[in-house]
């Protein structure tokens, strides 16, 4: 185990000691001064630690509590993936032959380069703030600010939309939960979250893995139920006919993208990690498989068995499931939807709220922000204020801010990796356990592919429409029987929607003349009179 601490003044040194079990189970330690160069310019007297470390007393280090190697599998899981819900919107825009190879090559132009890159500066700089601190190492303060306060600023606007769409799921089954109830509601669960993360990252990461392991099965059952029932070619068509190439490309790469993103950001906790060096690239060899296989799988067995591509639209997995396998798993899946919601607001309230608090540590935010619980060792300043900005926000629905967190979100990763080559340059002597393949060709794997990833993703569309933004009033289709499905006007915000609140769903509703509303299978039935 690696930790770094500044060893004093003047020239930026850190101190680095690496534990390892000798045969007896005994700690040994290898010494190393570790020299990161001059992180802020020459005239600066900014203090320019890269690790926590020597801002923390040994009464905080002792009452961290760490996470295992499990638990920690589905923190990331939860806030880098959650569920496949938010996808469905590529099928009808890209086609659903397009749409599951993107699920397929994508990660080896974004998340897979990312991931390595991640794994080589975790175990390099296995420090708090994570992709922050390596960021201000490479580049200097000023775009290790950008990436810190990019990411938490972001983190307002998601974490809140995370909070409002749980609550509209709620709302649907309980429908008297509207206007200040609905924001009550939010609030709440913001607050229960906020609960869990001052009490550590063990306790996060239990709630992460019942949460992931319920949504995990409800996905399980979808696929095994729809893999009998297979009677379609899911890659037909490969696109949609007549439709702009801009909006069968660049839409679905976008949310592509989008999808597949965050793996990097998990090391902002680090530091909290039981042997991060050693866990963390174990982690993302985990998690980035199945994450794909939850994304591809149940769209590819749901296409075969359905053969409806033209019908799917955001929260489209629990009308699937309902017809699939009947109403029991089109309400399983509608509760695993609303799950993935609340899994993926606590996981997003323990990756974001580091950064105010070690930003705080270097001096850029007040230093309130760094105190830490003296039970718990976690920056529950930083989680209640922050968690206070996410309950003022869950009353809006922040559609285009949901665009711009998209490109905050790209911006931190191109930092991100860019920095890995910055300090395979600066810092070539830097210990790295775990290091990128392939030489010089897998260090420029993993810059430029991302590079093109975003470049592409930006150039084939216009910035209105990435990800797909609409709003999602649902629409009934009327059978020959007069009986409309409607679906409910909510879905995970990984497809960057932000719905409104979804009308007091009563007794009775006009669809034309009189008509009675009914809940099955996380459908709404109208069938007129």
């Amino acid at each position: 185990m690696q930790h770094l601490q500044k060893t004093g003044g003047g020239p930026l040194h850190f101190h680095v000691s690496t534990f390892n079990k000798n045969d007896s189970g005994a700690d040994e330690s290898q010494d190393a001064l570790l020299s990161a160069g001059q992180i802020r310019h020459s005239d600066s007297t900014r203090p320019a630690n890269i690790s926590a470390n020597a801002n923390k007393t040994n009464a905080v280090h002792a009452a961290v509590r760490k996470a295992a190697l499990l638990p920690f599998v589905f923190v990331m899981y939860a806030y880098a993936t959650g569920g496949p819900f938010g996808l469905e919107d590529m099928v009808t825009t890209s086609g659903p032959g397009l749409t599951l190879l993107y699920h397929l090559f994508i990660p080896f132009f974004w998340c897979i380069p990312v991931s390595l890159v991640a794994a080589e500066l975790t175990t390099a700089i296995p420090v708090e703030g994570g992709f922050y601190r390596w960021v201000r190492a490479a580049f200097g303060d000023f775009w290790g600010f950008q990436a810190g306060w990019w990411n938490w600023s972001a983190s307002f606007l998601l974490a809140a939309a995370y909070a409002v769409l749980a609550t509209d799921y709620l709302s649907f089954y309980f429908p008297a939960i509207v206007g200040w109830k609905h924001h009550l509601v939010s609030v709440l669960i913001i607050a229960v979250m906020a609960w869990i993360n001052v009490r550590g990252i063990q306790m996060v990461g239990a709630v992460s893995t019942v949460l992931s392991i319920l949504v995990l099965l409800a996905v399980a059952a979808l696929c095994a139920i729809a893999a009998v029932k297979w009677q379609h070619n899911p890659f037909s068509p490969l696109v949609p006919p007549h439709v702009p190439p801009f909006q069968v490309f660049g839409a679905g790469l976008a949310l592509g993208l989008w999808l597949y993103s965050g793996y990097e950001q998990v090391s902002s906790v680090a530091e909290e990690v039981e042997n991060p060096q050693r866990n963390y690239p174990i982690t993302l060899a985990i998690v980035v498989p199945l994450s794909m296989a939850t994304y591809f799988l149940p769209t590819m067995f749901s296409l075969a068995a359905l053969g409806d591509w033209q019908k799917w639209h955001t929260g489209y997995f629990s009308d699937a499931a309902r017809l699939i396998g009947g109403p029991w798993l089109g309400l399983a899946m509608t509760i695993a939807a609303m799950i993935t919601n609340l899994s993926l607001l606590n996981a997003t309230v323990l990756t974001s709220t580091r950064m105010p608090s070690t930003m705080a540590e270097d001096g850029y935010l007040p230093a309130a922000f760094s105190t830490r619980h003296p039970r718990y060792g976690t920056p529950w300043i930083a989680i209640v204020v922050s968690s206070l900005i996410y309950a003022l926000l869950a009353q809006k629905t922040m559609v285009q801010l949901l665009t711009v967190y998209v490109w905050l979100r790209i911006g931190v990763t191109i930092l991100t990796v860019l920095a890995s080559w910055q300090l395979r340059k600066t810092r070539p002597d830097l210990a790295r356990p775990f290091r990128i393949p392939w030489g010089h060709a897998g260090l420029l794997y993993v810059i430029v592919a991302p590079l093109v990833m975003s470049v592409g993703a930006g150039s084939f569309m216009p910035v209105r429409t990435m990800p797909p933004l609409r709003e999602l009033a649902p629409q009934p289709n009327v059978s020959a029987s007069n009986t409309a499905t409607f679906t409910p006007r909510f879905a995970s915000v990984r497809a960057a929607e932000s719905p409104q609140k979804p009308a007091p769903t009563t007794a009775t509703s006009t669809l034309s003349g009189s008509s009675r509303a009914d809940c099955a299978g996380g459908v709404v039935k109208v069938s007129s009179q």
